[in-house]
């Protein structure tokens, strides 16, 4: 009877790995949070860059808690009230006071619509999570929504551009974000391991010369990556299209099978 006491005790994770992938969170929530505080200070360009932090973050504390086995449904329901708060709360703020201000209440509508979208695409991923296919996402992920907005506005410091533009270019950036995010577009999850496993010399080379080019020209890589992949959805999904794609009933059955 001990014995098997020892052997469970032995398989479950420790508390302090239960503990890790939230600190993480907490980690992304408290970079969305200073996001927030350096929009409203006018330093945009901070704000944007806490919200890569934020993304980084986000992405990490996933893995690392399906890494340690230390996955739980109170880690689940904690990142995604952090998501809300670094990726459509903050991103919002931030486009608002960056380039829709001057637009009065059309203006902080639009970032409403931008967070409000994301975060329904946060609802409609968690309850599909379990059916979802795991090489596509539905909807742009609402991080690289956030990261978007980001990239704009690290492109415009970057190139040193201070006219009026922005005003322009914003409005029309948010509204396709937040229609992208709510849409069924297929974009590409990178959770998907398989690739890598399958081509590990060419994913190494891949990801050496990426961070070349981004310690090089961070914020001009940053932009193209994000506004990249936004618009890659409606492209994937017409060429998934054109190759009349196997139905996502037949694909889960085929892996059912597989399992």
């Amino acid at each position: 009877m001990n014995n098997t006491k020892k052997k469970r005790k032995k398989g479950k994770p420790s508390k302090g790995m239960y503990l890790l992938p939230n600190f993480l969170t907490s980690l992304s929530l408290l970079s969305g949070f200073y996001a927030i505080i350096a929009a409203m200070d006018r330093r945009f360009t901070y704000a944007a860059i806490a919200i890569f932090i934020s993304a980084i973050f986000d992405m990490l504390d996933g893995r690392v808690a399906r890494m340690t086995n230390s996955s739980s449904r109170f880690g689940v329901e904690y990142d995604s009230l952090s998501d809300v708060i670094a990726f459509g709360v903050a991103p919002a703020v931030l486009a608002y006071l960056w380039a829709l201000k001057s637009y009065g209440k059309f203006g902080w509508l639009a970032a409403f619509l931008f967070m409000a979208c994301g975060a329904l695409r946060l609802a409609r991923f968690n309850i599909q999570v379990d059916t979802a296919q795991k090489k596509h996402f539905l909807g742009l992920p609402i991080p690289a929504g956030a990261a978007t907005i980001a990239g704009i506005v690290l492109f415009y410091s970057w190139i040193g551009y201070k006219g009026g533009l922005k005003t322009v270019v914003m409005p029309i950036v948010i509204y396709c974000l937040a229609l992208l995010m709510v849409s069924k577009f297929r974009y590409i999850s990178f959770k998907d391991m398989g690739f890598v496993r399958a081509r590990p010399f060419m994913c190494t080379v891949g990801v050496i010369f990426l961070l070349v080019i981004v310690l090089t020209e961070p914020y001009l890589t940053l932009f193209v990556a994000t506004s990249a992949y936004a618009i890659s959805g409606p492209i994937y999904t017409l060429i998934l299209h054109f190759k009349k794609e196997p139905s996502e009933e037949l694909i889960r059955s085929r892996e059912n099978q597989a399992d």
